[in-house]
């Protein structure tokens, strides 16, 4: 124990806020709420500006420079008006910004970079329980209130938490990462009562774990973890927790509780993979690698990445059915999106089996010998194991000519697909050197190692 205190003493010397941190956000909330409020009073709109997030409930991590602030709306209001009057009033405000861009969730917010900090700007609803939003953000003041009731005396254990869930690299419930969020994280400290209780119940996790800390869940979850939402019975705040990041968090957990180290409370970035060691890789893993490239449309990475996984599963689908066997698969994406896939092999035999019906099924073997009786084939048909069969030419034998002739038949959603037909490349094994971008490179380097 003496041990593992020291480790939770010096990570927290380096994850916790200064005073001199924690003093400079809050001058800078202060200073936007202010504004947005005197702006709503100017302009006559009955609206108000309200600090969440960690930010609000002091479990933000040192060097962590955002805010979230909310521009709060009657819940009386109509959609359309919260977003022309959110949108303007964030518009004002963030012309004060270094710079600032309109982005889209639910529904429009402006994102803008107040003295280094990220700001987000988000029209809300002051609606009176989780039970009445009308939009999904409206949930987030009753989040900050319940974790503000009960995370009091409890914040470094939030701390050591997400900073571990970083370091082993599964923080972040953003649909690119599938990860926990930090309102996750804050639930299962106030739940497991200290960060080493969350990874003593973390080792002994199984998949369709419920936790219910209010025990007033009225819905059947069917997720890897389900955490129902103190403030929403209805809601899986875990929702978004792929499973193999759940057995992640389960391994590291055993691992730190047998042999505590802070290496787990240090997010490493993988190193940019070099030609050289690409080239080693593919020489000794004796694979293929094959790659979709084309340009990013723009759309916000929750909108994007299910669509760029969408299109990887269709792909991969697609292969499997053409009998190119993929080993491995992922995407990547910043500027230009990668969808990339490992092929056992990209070159197939000319020669295809292709299997009939069973010679009992009189009509349907008639066909199927009339068929074939004419056609260009290697065989005759023949019979194995009482069904008809006969060799073939394959219509594809070469994975890339394949990819390029086929990907637009896949299943493709809108954004995705217009760029697609707009412009892509199909890249393959050394080809995929090409793609020089420093992260594409860290990506690749996961990609191999796992």
């Amino acid at each position: 124990m003496n041990e593992i205190s020291t480790i939770f003493a010096t990570v927290l010397s380096r994850i916790k806020p200064t005073g001199e941190e924690k003093t400079r956000l809050a001058a800078l909330a202060q200073t936007i709420i202010g504004r947005i409020d005197a702006l709503g009073k100017k302009e006559g709109f009955d609206i108000s500006a309200r600090l969440v997030g960690s930010s609000a409930r002091g479990t933000w991590l040192s060097g962590e420079h955002d805010l979230d602030i909310f521009i709060m709306f009657s819940p009386e209001a109509e959609r359309d008006y919260l977003e022309e009057k959110g949108l303007y009033i964030a518009r004002k405000i963030a012309g004060q910004a270094e710079k600032w861009e309109e982005r889209y969730a639910e529904h429009p917010y402006i994102y803008a970079i107040f003295d280094g900090y990220e700001v987000d700007l988000v029209p809300a609803f002051s609606v009176r329980s989780a039970a009445d939003i009308k939009s999904a953000v409206d949930r987030t003041p009753f989040h900050n209130a319940y974790v503000k009731s009960k995370i009091t005396g409890l914040e470094d254990e939030v701390l050591l938490l997400k900073q571990f869930l970083k370091g082993i690299g599964v923080y972040g419930s953003e649909l690119k990462t599938h990860g926990f969020s930090g309102y996750l994280a804050e639930l299962l400290v106030i739940h497991y009562g200290s960060f080493t209780g969350v990874l003593e119940a973390a080792s002994n996790l199984v998949p369709g774990t419920t936790i219910d800390i209010e025990k007033h869940g009225n819905v059947a979850h069917k997720d890897p973890l389900v955490v129902i939402d103190p403030t929403d019975p209805a809601r899986n705040v875990a929702a978004a927790l792929s499973l193999d990041n759940m057995c992640i968090f389960i391994d590291k957990a055993r691992e730190f509780l047998k042999d505590p180290t802070e290496d787990y409370f240090r997010a490493q970035a993988p190193q940019p993979l070099e030609n050289d060691e690409f080239k080693n890789a593919m020489s000794s893993r004796e694979t293929n690698l094959v790659a979709l490239v084309f340009a990013v449309p723009d759309i916000v990475e929750d909108v994007l990445f299910p669509q760029l996984r969408k299109l990887e599963d269709s792909v991969r689908e697609m292969f499997e059915k053409y009998d190119f066997r993929v080993y491995n698969s992922g995407v990547w994406a910043d500027e230009i999106a990668v969808v990339m896939f490992e092929l056992e092999s990209a070159r197939l035999p000319c020669a295809k089996r292709h299997t009939g019906p069973q010679v009992w099924f009189g009509e349907h073997a008639f066909a199927f010998k009339s068929k074939y009786k004419d056609s260009k084939t290697f065989s005759n048909v023949f019979i194995r194991n009482g069904k008809y069969m006969v060799e073939i030419p394959r219509k594809y034998t070469d994975a890339k000519r394949f990819l390029e002739s086929e990907v637009l038949k896949c299943g493709l959603w809108k954004h995705v697909a217009l760029s697609i037909k707009k412009d892509y490349r199909v890249l393959e094994n050394d080809e995929i050197l090409e793609v020089m971008d420093e992260e594409f490179r860290m990506f690749l380097r996961k990609f191999f190692e796992k």
